[in-house]
């Protein structure tokens, strides 16, 4: 079978959905000249997600890292050393440090703190007028995630629109591997400057916290190395380049992906009224187009990358060489006829089965599963009862971001209507 070359601009993903659907559970793509096998199968994806013999460290389990990261556009993906790209027990390790942020009562303590920032965004929203065209993924859908983050990881107010610029480029697979390059020098240079005004002035946040962990740790072991443990690895907390890069992935993981759940969660709604008025009418709830939205436009399409520990057969006679990439396929995925029948592409809030992977499976299942969601479910709940005859803006056209990572809009051009009467 010929190689998929996928398109790094996302403009036709209905068409690369479908074409990786005929190609059967798993097919060669080509990622931007790197080699790859892309599973768009659901069940396939969920074994592979939680088998032992697929890993996250190309370090260890990649042949072609090196030959690949030097020219890839992609490279940030696979060199940062965070739990994102850790295997077994250092996966194990970082991901407990940052875990403790994450857990449903940290998220239910934050939920308040998420209305009020809503409220805020709403209210500066309603000063444009009922009939100013206004651009929700700007307006809304953005600003929300990265002050959420900003005030988890206590970045700065100066910092917060350049890390936005940043997270954006790391997501945009249209840029020259020069460009990406010195985006992702950028993007470190400013969190190793974040650390160090942290170091100097550290505060109640996420980073200080990861900062003392570090340092405690140093402290009790030359430079950083601590007692190995049972598996032959450095028992430290972290070591510097950990630190920097798993400040990197939270606030690239926990900006873009939640920027998509509230923008795609918005246009399903205004393009599908019928849905909205089953809201409305109580039935369906706020959590059932949260996970609706997920899965039919799941906010990653394309994770890169995992590798093959061994040989892996498949199903149909297909094997995945040892040492070959894997690519999760999520969009194509959450819409597959595996699951969903001839129905897959609908949005449907009364779907019995809205089952998906949008936030991964097994070992490395999102961290910030919980928190997206409640973000979304308070954005979506709050806009459309602030704002009950909110429209797509005349002649607006949905385009992709361009990226074959990141499935969002590139605007969310609406009209906000009247407001609904305050609430006696």
């Amino acid at each position: 079978m010929d190689r998929l070359v996928l398109d790094p601009t996302g403009r036709d993903r209905d068409a690369e959905t479908a074409e990786l659907h005929a190609r059967g559970p798993a097919t060669p793509v080509d990622i931007l000249g790197v080699q790859a096998w892309a599973v768009a199968d659901p069940d396939l994806l969920e074994d592979l997600l939680k088998d032992p013999r697929v890993s996250k460290d190309p370090l260890l389990h990649w042949p072609a890292f090196a030959e690949v990261v030097p020219t890839w556009p992609l490279a940030l993906w696979v060199s940062a050393r965070n739990m994102f790209t850790a295997h077994g027990a250092d996966h194990r390790r970082l991901r407990r440090l940052v875990g403790s942020a994450f857990t449903p009562r940290q998220v239910d303590a934050l939920a308040a703190r998420v209305g009020q920032l809503t409220d805020a965004l709403l209210d500066d929203l309603a000063a444009a007028g009922p009939d100013t065209v206004v651009d929700l993924r700007e307006r809304l859908a953005y600003p929300l995630p990265i002050r959420v983050i900003a005030e988890l990881l206590g970045l700065p107010d100066d910092l917060k629109d350049r890390f936005r610029t940043r997270v954006d480029r790391v997501f945009d697979t249209t840029l020259t591997p020069e460009a990406s390059a010195a985006n992702a020098a950028e993007f470190l240079a400013m969190l190793e400057g974040l650390i160090a005004a942290k170091r100097r002035e550290p505060g109640e946040d996420m980073t200080s916290l990861l900062i003392a962990a570090r340092d405690t740790e140093s402290a009790d072991g030359e430079g950083g190395a601590g007692v190995m443990d049972g598996e032959g690895r450095d028992g430290s907390a972290l070591t510097e380049e950990e630190l920097r890069d798993t400040l990197l992935l939270i606030v690239s993981a926990g900006y873009e992906t939640t920027v998509n759940l509230i923008d795609n969660g918005i246009a399903n709604l205004l393009t599908h009224p019928d849905q909205l008025a089953l809201v409305r009418a109580g039935k369906a709830g706020w959590d059932d187009v949260v996970e609706e939205a997920l899965r039919r436009d799941a906010p990653v399409a394309h994770l890169p990358l995992r590798y093959a520990v061994e040989d892996i057969e498949l199903p149909g006679g297909v094997t995945i060489p040892r040492g070959e990439a894997i690519l999760g396929a999520y969009a194509a995925a959450g819409r597959h006829p595996a699951r969903h029948g001839d129905s897959g592409a609908a949005f449907d809030v009364t779907r019995p089965a809205k089952d998906h992977l949008a936030f991964g499976h097994g070992p490395h299942f999102c961290l910030g599963a919980p928190l997206a969601r409640m973000e979304g479910r308070t954005v979506l709940r709050k806009l459309f009862e602030r704002f009950p005859a909110l429209a797509l803006a005349p002649g607006a056209e949905l385009r992709p971001v361009e990226s074959m990572i990141s499935n969002g809009h590139r605007t969310l051009p609406v009209l906000l209507g009247e407001q609904a009467p305050p609430a006696s």
